[in-house]
């Protein structure tokens, strides 16, 4: 196949995004897409097959887009650009409102692949989400940061974020402090978003209004949250009761999204996770909508896709799982019957 040039002008802002550090954003792009990449002064010259070009402007538009945006661009942003253009997904189309989320410490938040866009239309067209998928997704950030932007357009009142506080296989024993103090390890991952996202002070001072609420699970129960934006977060880390207790508390005006992972159940009897279950029985409720992340999602690290994949493709070989078998088909029916189970009822109060 004949090798051709093709040129691409850029504005400065855009080729530095594009060029990356020491040269990196083209070097992942020439070895995606096995083409030579130069930069003569006032664009990028690409010279390859007529697909490999193609596959290579459509990264480089896509990254100048993002830097226009006043966005940042790192090598999550260059992979997932070329993971979009390798699959030919480009979106189907939508364009998020440019108001619908806040700029950042780091620049305006986009989506920087076709499933956070699609995430972001789910968010904005339901009031029940459900975000699930593997670690490094963007999952738990672009709900806090549609959340923050609900806040700072008066559209919701309260930002409330809940988890289960279940140890990753660890015991960490009783926390000292007061409620916040206790359960703030348990989000910090919610904590990193928002400060990143809304800045520590402005963080700080909506949390000591009442506008930003965290808590556990088990603090939800008996409540009624109106005209709030609710994140549950860690969720596969929630039993069925837990699960059934926190969507109910929904109240007008508020919307809510849960997140997790189902791959990194942290239940001492991973068959209880209420996560699958909602998911099963909830999915053509009116209202609902779940948008399901894969590896090739993972925006984090090369690593931790490569990482996510090595897993499922274990798991795909259908090894026995000790802590898995016998699924619940026992549970559910004793759920139809009827008949009570000693090991999900509720604690006592």
């Amino acid at each position: 196949m004949a090798r051709e040039s093709e040129f691409l002008a850029l504005e400065d802002d855009a080729l530095r995004a594009v060029i990356g550090p020491n040269s990196r954003h083209v070097a992942l792009i020439e070895d995606a897409f096995k083409v030579l990449i130069e930069a003569p002064g006032g664009g990028i010259s690409i010279n390859g097959g007529a697909r490999d070009r193609a596959n290579a402007k459509q990264v480089i538009e896509t990254l100048a887009d993002r830097a226009e945006k006043r966005a940042e661009v790192n090598e999550a942003d260059v992979r997932a650009a070329i993971g979009t253009a390798r699959t030919g997904v480009t979106g189907g189309g939508r364009r998020v409102d440019p108001m619908a989320l806040p700029i950042g410490k780091r620049g305006a938040i986009v989506p920087k692949t076709d499933a956070q866009a699609r995430y972001l239309d789910v968010l904005a067209n339901h009031e029940l989400s459900f975000g699930v998928g593997p670690a490094g997704t963007g999952k738990t950030f672009l709900a806090a940061a549609y959340g923050a932007s609900l806040l700072r357009r008066g559209q919701v009142d309260r930002l409330v974020i809940t988890r289960p506080a279940v140890e990753a296989g660890e015991k960490l024993g009783f926390l000292p402090g007061d409620l916040n103090e206790k359960v703030d390890p348990y989000l910090a991952p919610i904590w990193e978003a928002l400060n990143d996202i809304l800045g520590a002070e402005d963080v700080q001072r909506r949390r000591d209004k009442g506008e930003i609420e965290a808590a556990p699970i088990a603090f939800m129960r008996g409540r009624t949250l109106s005209h709030a934006f609710v994140i549950v977060d860690e969720a596969q880390n929630t039993s069925r009761l837990q699960m059934k207790m926190v969507l109910t508390r929904l109240g007008e005006g508020a919307r809510m999204v849960v997140t997790g992972d189902p791959s990194q159940i942290d239940l001492l009897n991973p068959r209880d996770s209420g996560l699958a279950h909602a998911l099963r029985i909830l999915k053509d409720v009116k209202g609902v909508g779940v948008l399901e992340f894969a590896a090739q999602d993972v925006v984090r690290h090369a690593m931790v896709e490569r990482i996510v994949r090595a897993y499922d493709a274990d798991a795909a070989q259908g090894r026995p799982r000790p802590d898995l078998e016998a699924p619940g088909r026992a549970y559910d029916a004793d759920a139809a019957q009827g008949r009570p189970r000693p090991d999900l009822e509720a604690p006592a109060s």
